[in-house]
């Protein structure tokens, strides 16, 4: 069983001819959730598959998946990660990591028939960690937030949930959320 982190970037670079990864439609917010759903102090959550729906030019929509398992040869810091996406965004593989032409509904239909969907959304129900299953899937949006239309499909899927009334970042919640699970589950990977 995997739990699972579903990404709606609206602006960010579909190839990888950019400068850093904040000039790259803020590439650098998927960077951030990257590191916060998958990396451990001293290693890597197995259990763990990141997505991210990018909606920036020039190709979109792209979808970006990064799987726990099979990751390697990869560290922390900005400049890994800025060289791992400029490869993978340029068609070019690296261990663990695909990128396909993918819709948010395509990916969401198809996860919707093994997991248990969850947006997260301030306006959502409070979390209650006992409430969640560990195959699991969360869907978050950008800096600017998940379009109305696209929150409205993924909730035909799944239900609103909320970390409380302070909005925080997107990686920010992703570890609150492997937190909870973590406690909940007592194994992080």
């Amino acid at each position: 069983m995997s739990r699972e982190f579903l990404l709606f970037s609206r602006i960010a670079r579909t190839h990888g001819m950019f400068k850093n990864l904040h000039d790259a439609g803020r590439l650098d917010i998927t960077y951030e959730c990257i590191i916060a759903s998958l990396f451990l102090s001293h290693g890597l959550r197995k259990n763990v598959i990141f997505h991210s729906i990018l909606n920036g030019p020039p190709n979109p929509p792209i979808h970006l998946q990064i799987e726990g398992e099979h990751l390697y040869d990869v560290r922390t810091d900005v400049g890994t990660w800025e060289l791992i996406l400029k490869k993978v965004l340029s068609n070019k593989s690296h261990p663990g990591i695909t990128v396909g032409k993918r819709s948010f509904e395509s990916l969401l239909k198809t996860k919707a028939d093994t997991k248990q969907i969850f947006v997260l959304e301030e306006g959502g129900q409070e979390i209650d960690s006992r409430d969640l299953p560990s195959d699991s899937l969360f869907v978050l949006g950008d800096h600017i937030g998940l379009p109305k239309k696209v929150e409205n499909f993924a909730l035909r899927y799944g239900k609103k949930i909320s970390l409380g009334k302070t909005p925080y970042l997107a990686s920010s919640c992703i570890t609150v959320l492997n937190y909870l699970l973590d406690r909940k589950f007592k194994s992080s990977s």
